[in-house]
């Protein structure tokens, strides 16, 4: 069944296989989206350009600049999510993926149904699909606006990608309650995750970076070992749901 969103969402398409880009348009279109096509990073960098798509499904390996290169290039003026698409499932490539700026990553062969599972949850986070309720949340010197999306330590505006932001905005909803990677792979994906619960800590490292978190010592996103993830202010005395925390 079409799920139709209530508004025009466009999807970037990138992949130098044609049946296999063709196959994933016609599930996309079937789902009620509209779909632009690249076969190369180019032609990918100027439909970014010239249409501003809602979501980019990006093939790792392409000829000439890699996929790689076109998310940090994307990355540079833009923050559209990126769903990267690759044979190679390595972890060494997982973790370059989300460091160039991606935000999953999935492996081929796979289903069309979690395909479109994963460009709903990703939508979904982004704020083009359905809204959730808006609001502003604080804890110490971060702030976090879900209606522009902004991010501020300090005063001073923070970068984050489309993950990073709904990660953070997932432990700031109870600061100092401690989430289990799993828990935070089915708040922040969307989905029941399959691979590696080692997701999340990739995602946690580029995110204290960004918030200039030490991460020999952190202040703000904090690890109870065993366990998981929890934010909370410098000196700050929150109640945990679960014991522990270093």
């Amino acid at each position: 069944m079409s799920a139709h969103p209530d508004k025009h969402i466009a999807i970037l398409v990138v992949d130098d296989d044609e049946n296999l880009r063709r196959l994933v348009a016609a599930y996309l279109e079937s789902e009620g989206y509209e779909v632009e096509q690249a076969a190369d990073a180019e032609a990918a960098l100027a439909s970014v350009k010239r249409h501003e798509p809602d979501l980019i499904l990006l093939d790792l390996m392409l000829p000439g600049l890699s996929g790689l290169e076109v998310a940090r290039r994307v990355r540079v003026k833009r923050q559209i999510p990126i769903l990267m698409l690759t044979a190679r499932g390595s972890e060494d490539d997982m973790l370059q993926g989300f460091d160039a700026g991606a935000d999953d990553y999935l492996v081929k062969p796979f289903s069309p149904k979690v395909l479109v599972a994963r460009v709903r949850a990703l939508l979904r986070r982004s704020g083009a699909g359905l809204q959730e309720e808006e609001k502003k949340l604080t804890v110490g010197d971060i702030s976090i606006d879900d209606k522009t999306r902004e991010v501020r330590v300090g005063g001073r505006e923070i970068e984050l990608t489309t993950t990073e932001f709904d990660l953070l905005r997932v432990l700031a909803e109870h600061p100092g309650w401690v989430y289990t990677r799993e828990e935070l792979l089915e708040s922040v994906w969307g989905y029941k995750y399959l691979g590696d619960s080692r997701l999340v800590d990739v995602h946690i490292a580029n995110l204290r970076k960004k918030i200039g978190d030490d991460p020999t010592d952190p202040q703000f996103v904090r690890t109870v070992r065993g366990v998981g993830y929890k934010l909370q202010s410098p000196g700050g005395d929150h109640q945990n749901r679960k014991a522990g925390g270093s």
